[in-house]
C-alpha cells in the first residue's frame, strides 16, 4: 500500500520553540524523536471518558482508593529482566 503526500511546506520553529502544523487532522499527536534528527509525528485520538464502561472506572476509583490507604501489593523486583 502506498501513501501519498497530503501537504509539504517548509515550517520553522517559533522563538518559543514551537511548529505549527497547516491543515492537521488530528489534535493530539505521539512525537518520536530519532537520535538522527528526523521527527515522526503520530495523529492520536483521546478517548471520551464516557465510552469507557462504569466497569472499567469503578475498578480505577477502587485501585486509586486502596493506593491512597496503602493497601498494595509487595514491591515487584525487575531486576532480573534487565
Amino acid at each position: 500500500m502506498t501513501t501519498a503526500v497530503l501537504n509539504q511546506y517548509t515550517a520553522h520553529l517559533d522563538t518559543k520553540k514551537r511548529l505549527t502544523i497547516r491543515g492537521a487532522l488530528s489534535e493530539f499527536f505521539s512525537v518520536k524523536v530519532f537520535t538522527d534528527g528526523h521527527v515522526v509525528l503520530e495523529p492520536r485520538v483521546l478517548i471520551d471518558p464516557n465510552v469507557i464502561s462504569k466497569k472499567a472506572l469503578r475498578m480505577m476509583d477502587q485501585s486509586v482508593a486502596n493506593m491512597k490507604k496503602r493497601v498494595v501489593s509487595p514491591v515487584i523486583d525487575l531486576k532480573k529482566y534487565r
